[in-house]
């Protein structure tokens, strides 16, 4: 099984890629303008089983262009509940600060670019642990 993950927002989106396993397959931050298309393609290449879509900031206009758009793929609203703090935690294990950033606790920093992809793969994650239970 595989899903895809959306984490809506008015400029940008979070969207993930995430198979059964936990295992991301893609993550990155797209332009709301372009997620049909982006979507459109993601599905192309990787055939989730469903999209996963974050109850947060403009949720319900996402929700309505992917349903026109991507008719055929069933889609489940899922709670975005301290996800973004999840994320920034999750940003800076993979992107560990360097020069003088390393001295100070990464909980007092803000991440140097969007987090909204890791976001989007926590929300798949999340569900997919949920799933198994």
């Amino acid at each position: 099984m595989v899903v895809a993950a959306i984490d809506p927002g008015r400029e940008k989106c979070g969207v993930a890629i995430v198979a059964e396993d936990g295992e991301v397959l893609e993550q990155s931050v797209v332009a709301t303008v372009w997620l049909a298309d982006e979507m459109a393609e993601r599905v192309r290449r990787f055939s989730p089983e469903r999209i996963l879509l974050g109850n947060g900031t403009t949720s319900r206009a996402a929700e309505a262009t992917i349903r026109e758009n991507l008719p055929d793929i069933p889609i489940e609203i899922v709670d975005e509940y301290r996800t973004t703090d999840d994320a920034r935690r999750a940003y800076w294990k993979a992107n560990p600060p360097t020069g003088w950033r390393r001295f100070f606790p990464t909980s007092m920093q803000v991440p140097p670019e969007p987090v909204d992809d890791y976001v989007a793969v926590l929300l798949a994650q999340r569900y997919l642990i949920n799933r198994r239970k």
